[in-house]
């Protein structure tokens, strides 16, 4: 009860700060915002920079507030992307008073754009000196804390977009599971299949002994189960003429639940005419 007390009045502060950003005429939400690198991009194409270089071309990034260090009239920061992770600094003579006031209304969490000059600090990190900077998203909620992170696992697999953002790793699992569904298809294709579609919604569930979740269709007004398979619609593609499909499709089965088995699950299946496992 207490935990939820102080969730419900952490949001509560953050909503007081975005009625105050309104009212100051700043708009907290729905900006768009032109990037001229992502930021790995940048990094890699300034890794070159000697300690206190400064590069000539003016950048601009994008990405989500992840670590604040304020020390008197200078700010540093770091912002990260699907890319990578990049440090900021911010120093009042060079932004202006007023948007140095702002920048101290902008917490960890929030997403914003800024542009300025790139730079190599004196330990050596490759550093964006802004020069302006927008705030695209004020963050209602806060992010789990920096040192113990988010551990909990019933919490990461409910909330999968909290786990995305605080642990890099689950994020590069999802870019690769969407790499390796690309590179299958892209090898299917070349070997000649048509990838096709077939009802998820079916009369009677076939293709394997499981439990179905049942629907109810109103203007047929019958139940229907979500398929547990694909495999006799496939089927039945063959039997048309179809002589070398497959399907990359959604599947339900009512049956138990955990980190390791979920009951709705994505699952490859193909068929060739004329051929056998060896084809």
């Amino acid at each position: 009860m207490e935990m939820k007390k102080s969730t419900t009045k952490i949001i509560s502060n953050k909503w007081d700060e975005i009625e105050e950003l309104k009212r100051e005429g700043i708009d907290p939400f729905g900006h768009s915002f032109f990037r001229t690198h992502k930021i790995k991009n940048l990094i890699e194409n300034n890794k070159d920079l000697q300690i206190g270089e400064c590069g000539k071309e003016k950048v601009s990034i994008a990405g989500r507030l992840m670590a604040l260090r304020t020390h008197g009239k200078a700010i540093f920061a770091n912002i990260e992307d699907i890319s990578g992770r990049i440090q900021i600094y911010i120093k009042s003579n060079k932004i202006g008073e007023n948007a140095f006031k702002l920048f101290s209304k902008i917490g960890i969490g929030d997403i914003l754009g800024v542009s300025g000059l790139i730079f190599r600090t004196r330990t050596g990190e490759v550093t964006v000196f802004v020069e302006e900077f927008t705030l695209l998203c004020k963050s209602v909620r806060s992010l789990p804390e920096k040192w113990h992170g988010l551990k909990d696992v019933e919490v990461r697999y409910r909330k999968r977009y909290l786990d995305l953002i605080v642990n890099p790793s689950v994020r590069e699992i999802f870019i690769k599971r969407s790499k390796v569904i690309q590179s299958i298809r892209k090898f299917l294709d070349s070997m000649g299949f048509l990838e096709v579609e077939t009802p998820m919604m079916q009369p009677i569930p076939g293709g394997a002994t499981a439990r179905p979740f049942i629907t109810h269709h109103n203007a047929l007004h019958r139940d229907f189960y979500l398929r547990i398979a694909p495999e006799l619609y496939l089927k039945r593609l063959l039997v048309g003429g179809l002589e070398k499909i497959y399907e990359i499709s959604r599947n339900f089965r009512n049956e138990g639940i955990s980190t390791k088995h979920n009951p709705e699950f994505t699952m490859l299946e193909l068929y060739e005419a004329y051929g056998d496992y060896h084809s």
